[in-house]
């Protein structure tokens, strides 16, 4: 190296003041450590965001390295685009999941980090039984998640007052819940809508039922089709009309009766303020079909009928809509029967005559035997045969109905109203011929009034 004369530097001349290793009196490695934050597993740490990508986010945390955020970690909603959750420059919090990873990395998480401060604010609103209130963000099975800073679960039952079938119009919708299970350790927090409601809600349900009066009839919409019956919205609260309320007839299932969303008339049954229960009617708001068979028929006339049974000791005959009655054994013939299928099959059609009604009990017996006997015919039915073939006690006495053309328009009517023709049978001692049997078949009674039948019914 040559020597050189060194010049001092002009007065604008600017050059870098030389730095020895020692003018800090420290480690210059040490000196950059210090001046870092300090970063555990666990710690809740803030800082800038320097970067978005699809799948991360880069936050400076003023460590010596950036912070690394998943995509998976920026939000308790899956399946987030990263830009429509934050942006360059916004200051977040974030939860140290791991200070250094396989890569070196310091990763990251928001959502954890929101987690933690949700949950003790959560903490002491259900301590306080207070409410939280959120987006709906998922429909999961059996109910929804709403953002309440965590993933909080309502149940489709909690959802409303009655349970709702269709959650997906709730998705975006802001709710307000109240906290019903709290479980940090589980990561769980249940919600329900309803108790929500039932509270801000009771005044009006007190008064609603105060003015609802048993006995009186009310109209609503069927909300609800279960097992044992249907719910009904009496545009306040819902009754319940219990299967045995649904129809004079034997119900299998409530869906065979009514749907939801059916605009019905029903009976109030019973009123229950303390547990808040409406007990409806529907079969109420409707004739007893028994009753208008015992106002309209008398004992010692003949109706015709429809074999639906055979039984040991008769045979059940269907003589009106939902309306049976029992022939017993020894009502079948004038001769003696052992087995009812000696005398009638089910299906068959035939004249039958009232010789006990019961309209307390809803039993009916009938006679086959008398029926063949002849005598006064059921008003339902004279008029199909002409006035001239009665006396004026509604007796039979015609004799030429077959060739009378008033007596076949008459039939031909009839047949037509009941969607079936058939050709004139005989006349079987005095009595006018039988229709052939229609093509719908009524349900037998069940088995005990069956026996019950049988045991008021005279035996051989």
């Amino acid at each position: 190296m040559s020597d050189q004369t060194l010049t001092p530097p002009t007065e604008d001349e600017y050059v870098p003041r030389t730095i020895a290793l020692d003018d800090l009196d420290v480690d210059f490695d040490a000196a950059i450590d210090a001046s870092m934050v300090t970063v555990e597993d666990g710690l809740i740490v803030e800082g800038k965001v320097v970067k978005v990508d699809k799948d991360e986010v880069l936050l400076d945390i003023g460590y010596k390295t950036e912070g690394v955020i998943p995509s998976r970690e920026l939000s308790i909603r899956n399946d987030v685009d990263p830009a429509e959750i934050v942006g360059l420059g916004d200051e977040i919090e974030a939860l140290v999941l791991t200070k250094e990873d396989k890569d070196g990395h310091l990763v990251l998480s928001k959502k954890r980090a929101q987690y933690e401060r949700a949950w003790g604010d959560i903490e002491a609103t259900k301590e306080a039984e207070g409410v939280v209130t959120g987006p709906v963000i998922e429909v999961v099975k059996g109910g929804l998640i709403v953002d309440i800073g965590l993933r909080g679960f309502l149940p489709a039952s909690l959802v409303e007052l009655r349970r709702v079938r269709d959650l997906q119009p709730y998705v975006g919708k802001d709710l307000t819940a109240k906290i019903i299970e709290l479980d940090k350790n589980r990561n769980n927090v249940v919600l329900s809508r309803r108790a929500w409601l039932e509270e801000t809600q009771k005044e009006q349900r007190e008064e609603f039922l105060d003015n609802l009066k048993p006995g009186e009839v009310r109209k609503g919409v069927v909300s609800s089709v279960v097992n044992f019956g249907a719910f009904v919205d009496l545009g306040g609260m819902d009754g319940l009309i219990h299967v045995s309320e649904l129809s004079w007839k034997h119900v299998d299932h409530p869906g065979s009766v009514v749907a939801v969303g059916d605009e019905v008339s029903v009976q109030v049954l019973d009123v229950d303020r303390d547990r808040e229960r409406i007990s409806l009617s529907l079969k109420a708001t409707q004739q007893d079909p028994w009753q208008e068979f015992a106002s309209s028929h008398r004992v010692g006339e003949l109706v015709y009928g429809r074999v639906t049974k055979l039984v040991p000791f008769g045979s059940f005959v269907q003589v009106g809509d939902g309306i049976e009655g029992l022939v017993h054994i020894s009502e079948m013939s004038a001769h003696h029967v052992d087995l009812p299928e000696q005398v009638v099959t089910p299906g068959e059609e035939l004249w039958v005559k009232i010789i006990d009604l019961d309209l307390q009990r809803r039993r009916i017996s009938l006679s086959i035997k008398q029926a063949a006997e002849g005598g006064v015919v059921s008003a339902e039915y004279q008029e199909h045969f002409g006035e001239h073939a009665y006396d004026n006690e509604g007796n039979f006495i015609g004799t030429e109905w077959a060739e009378d053309p008033a007596v076949e328009e008459a039939w031909a009517s009839y047949e037509a109203e009941q969607g079936f023709a058939t050709e004139p049978a005989p006349v079987a001692d005095g009595a006018p011929p039988a229709p052939e049997a229609p093509a719908a078949e009524a349900p037998a009674p069940e088995a005990p009034a069956e026996e019950a039948a049988a045991e008021d019914s005279p035996t051989e």
